[in-house]
């Protein structure tokens, strides 16, 4: 029995990468500067169980550093390593292409940090299809704040928030029941097509709910996405005839490219409950994505680093629920698409190394050297799973 699960926490960096200062990230260390905070506040991080996978070995390797409170130095129970990334940007489709093989090897388009950031000709076209009255926002924001602050007006107004990032996407946010989830959905469709002159990597619908000041996305969350330019391992596996589940918003980042089977989820822990169900399922030859988005939108871009400990805690110490049902011939690997360091400047991703820590029933441990491209995680998992080679990557076990 042969199966292969990637657990990947959104944006759960290890340090800068080598090529930090072309973005401006030289000394962001998402999980070291998150530890460094819990020691400074006099509670240490306790993640026992990613610790004898061998996290804080990994980061080591990584950058340099051990991470305070870490103290575990040898007795590890994982293949623990770090990469770098191939891509020339930071955000999640790069990330999550590359690790599956495929690293983007062109310039994303990228909408400035000005207001309006969408030119005028893009957001009138859109506003002529749609039949809007306009539109509230047009700038860089945190999805959160922006809905909070334009909520009201769009309700009043009907007009939909449009916002971006340092991603290379497109946001546009609409009330469920005021505007119409529906309705959001096919403006987004519309806008997907407007945006593929500018070279942009995805258009987010991002739907709330709430009254008064006080709003909530939902898990309504559709993306629109440009899908990859060549196969990835989920493609590899899935013509080999392997079923591919994706878990979160798996299936949206690869534009559904690959995916067997879709499972979504509101927050990390129902996606680890819907992970834990799924390794009950999954059949022999099986390639399973969870992607762990909490760490990313919650807490990364709002710069929340208690809450980002807070979640790492929680994810830890379910682990072993995860671990009790791997079978003899599995293959897990932990593992991240770029970092989020919430103690840096700004919101945007941070240019770092990710973790890859694999683990499973009968696998020895051993230290990995820094990889130069996270592609060596989907070419390990399809040697592991026998499909055909990536044409990126050099497997590691």
């Amino acid at each position: 029995m042969s199966r292969a699960f990637i657990l990947l926490l959104d944006s759960f960096g290890l340090g800068a990468a080598p090529d930090a200062a072309q973005f401006g990230d030289v000394g962001a260390n998402t999980f070291g500067h998150i530890a460094q905070w819990a020691a400074d506040s006099g509670t240490p991080m306790q993640l026992p169980n990613l610790e004898r996978l061998g996290l804080a070995a990994a980061a080591h390797s990584a950058c340099g550093q051990w991470a305070a409170g870490f103290a575990m130095r040898d007795g590890f129970t994982g293949v623990y390593g770090a990469a770098a990334e191939r891509s020339t940007g930071k955000d999640t489709q790069s990330g999550h292409w590359e690790i599956a093989g495929v690293p983007v090897n062109f310039d994303w388009g990228y909408f400035p940090r000005k207001v309006p950031s969408f030119p005028h000709e893009l957001t009138a076209k859109l506003q002529e299809l749609s039949g809007v009255p306009g539109f509230l926002g047009d700038c860089h924001a945190s999805g959160t704040e922006i809905i909070n602050l334009h909520g009201d007006e769009h309700v009043a107004s009907g007009k939909p928030i449009i916002y971006t990032s340092g991603d290379s996407v497109m946001q546009i946010a609409a009330h469920e029941t005021h505007f119409g989830l529906e309705r959001l959905y096919a403006i987004c469709e519309q806008a997907y097509e407007l945006v593929k002159p500018y070279n942009i990597g995805r258009i987010i619908a991002r739907p709330f709910t709430g009254e008064n000041g006080n709003y909530k996305r939902t898990s309504n969350r559709h993306d629109y996405a440009v899908p990859p330019p060549s196969k990835t391992l989920l493609d590899h596996v899935k013509d080999a005839g392997g079923e591919v589940i994706g878990l979160g918003k798996i299936s949206d980042i690869f534009a559904a490219q690959g995916i067997s089977r879709v499972v979504k989820g509101p927050d990390n822990m129902a996606l680890f409950d819907a992970l834990l169900q799924v390794a009950d399922e999954a059949g022999e030859k099986s390639l399973t994505f969870v992607n762990f988005v909490d760490f990313d939108q919650h807490f990364g871009h709002r710069r929340d680093v208690a809450g980002y400990s807070n979640a790492l805690h929680e994810l830890d110490a379910r682990l072993p629920e995860f671990m009790a049902k791997l079978r003899p011939g599995d293959l897990a690997v932990i593992t991240a698409d770029h970092g989020c360091d919430p103690s840096w400047p700004g919101s945007d991703h941070t240019r770092e190394h990710i973790p890859m820590i694999f683990f499973g029933p009968g696998l020895a441990p051993r230290a990995l050297p820094v990889s130069a491209s996270f592609s060596d995680i989907g070419a390990t998992l399809a040697k592991h799973l026998g499909v055909p080679a990536l044409s990126n990557g050099t497997a590691l076990l």
